[in-house]
C-alpha cells in the first residue's frame, strides 16, 4: 500500500512539474488546438485534450476530465487522419485519469498532426484518440 501511494505520489509531482513549466510566466501558454477523446480496441478513453504553445514550444495537455481504462504500456504520441505516428511519441502514459503534461520535441511539426493519441506498444494498438482543431 505504501509503494502504491508513492507511485502516485511521484506520478502527480511529475505533473504538477510539467505543468509548472506553462505557467511560469503568467499567461505565457495558449491552447491552439482543442479535442475529444473516444476510446478505441475495447477500451473507453475519454477527456479534453489541448494543444498548448508556450514561448519554450509546444505541448500536449490531457484534461483533468481525462480518462482510461486500463491498458499495458499506455504512451502518449501524434497522428494523422486515423494513423499512429510512432516518430511523434511523447511518452509514457503519467495517470490513467486526470490532468498531465507532455512536451512535444522541437524535432516534431505539431503542423504535420491532427490527431493525438493513447497507445499501447505492447499490442502496437490505438487505445483511443483525439481529432484536434
Amino acid at each position: 500500500m505504501k509503494s502504491l501511494l508513492k507511485i502516485k505520489t511521484v506520478a502527480g509531482f511529475l505533473v504538477a512539474l510539467s505543468l509548472m513549466t506553462f505557467s511560469l510566466m503568467g499567461n505565457a501558454a495558449t491552447a491552439v488546438k482543442t479535442g475529444e477523446f473516444s476510446g478505441a480496441n475495447d477500451h473507453i478513453t475519454t477527456g479534453q485534450v489541448s494543444l498548448v504553445q508556450t514561448p519554450e514550444g509546444y505541448a500536449v495537455v490531457l484534461g483533468s476530465d481525462f480518462s482510461l481504462d486500463g491498458a499495458p504500456d499506455p504512451k502518449v504520441g501524434l497522428g494523422k487522419n486515423g494513423q499512429y505516428d510512432p516518430k511523434a511519441l511523447l511518452g509514457k502514459l503519467i495517470s490513467n485519469n486526470g490532468q498531465s503534461a507532455y512536451l512535444i520535441p522541437a524535432s516534431v511539426d505539431v503542423n504535420n498532426f491532427n490527431e493525438v493519441f493513447i497507445w499501447c506498444d505492447q499490442f502496437s494498438v490505438s487505445l483511443g484518440s483525439a481529432k484536434i482543431k
